[in-house]
């Protein structure tokens, strides 16, 4: 089981706890409707979405829930590999009706989900890149996918694409329930932050919230003072991780980022104070 799989490999770890604390906001957010299906975006790649999906999913799971993770990113899919789980046949295949031989395949969405080590977890592997995988998300073959799917799983949670640079995920969150951003200390730009916002909005997706990641605390600190989020902030999810995940397909984009337009600034030594203040500036973003 790969090390990024923290909730299961060390789950009294504070890390795990915040993952806890993360799922037990947004239930008790959607106490009074029927949450089953959110997307985990980001604005950029190498944020932390594909980690904070799976460990968000792994503490549903050990709360008794049957959970699916959908790789949603055909384009640059990771969750098989964090999973070790064969990627053969996964989402593209199943929404082109094509196996990776190019033959015709049966539609029948099951026959995609793929057990994991972890008890109650199943994942679809995002499958082979295709050349349109917006088109193949805005068919009518996802909103039935998403709806059989519902009748079997208790809780889905889909891993979409970086919002700001393709639209797979904005068409994504037009059908899910809720969806998180997650942000990245030190990386995320706040005009990115706003626009993947707006954009959400603006299709008509529903946002529950943002976490923001990959805050540097010293271990002794970190004890003491990781923050719980109220259901309407963001929630951090403190650490360094190992899924910088800077693909290649969106290097050009990355490379105009510039220094001053950063959240934060490189050299600052984070506090809780600072802390708490980068988590109100961020959420004056979900107000607006």
């Amino acid at each position: 089981m790969k090390r990024e799989l923290i909730a299961q490999r060390t789950p009294k770890s504070p890390i795990a706890e915040v993952f806890r604390t993360l799922r037990t906001n947004i239930q008790f957010m959607n106490s009074k409707k029927s949450l089953k299906t959110l997307l985990v975006t980001s604005t950029m790649p190498g944020e932390g979405k594909s980690w904070v999906a799976a460990n968000l999913a792994i503490t549903f799971a050990q709360a008794g829930k049957k959970v699916l993770i959908i790789d949603a990113d055909m384009r640059k899919g990771r969750q098989h590999t964090m999973f070790n789980v064969e990627n053969r046949l996964g989402l593209s295949n199943f929404l082109s009706g094509i196996d990776e031989m190019g033959r015709n395949e049966n539609l029948d969405v099951l026959k995609y989900v793929k057990a994991t080590e972890i008890q109650n977890l199943y994942l679809i592997p995002a499958g082979n890149v295709p050349p349109n995988p917006s088109e193949l998300l805005a068919s009518e073959i996802t909103i039935n996918m998403i709806e059989k799917l519902k009748e079997v799983f208790d809780f889905i949670i889909f891993d979409g694409t970086p919002s700001l640079l393709v639209t797979d995920a904005l068409i994504i969150s037009r059908l899910v329930d809720s969806t998180v951003i997650v942000t990245e200390h030190n990386s995320t730009k706040k005009d990115n932050l706003e626009k993947v916002k707006k954009d959400i909005e603006n299709v008509g997706g529903q946002i529950v919230g943002i976490i923001l990641n990959k805050i540097p605390v010293n271990a002794k600190k970190y004890m003491s003072t990781y923050y719980y989020s109220s259901t309407n902030k963001p929630v951090e999810a403190k650490g360094n991780t190992s899924n910088r995940m800077r693909g290649n397909d969106y290097s050009e984009k990355e490379k105009n980022t510039r220094k001053s337009d950063y959240v934060f600034e490189k050299d600052e030594n984070i506090s809780s104070e600072k802390t708490q203040a980068i988590i109100d500036e961020l959420n004056k973003y979900l107000k607006k």
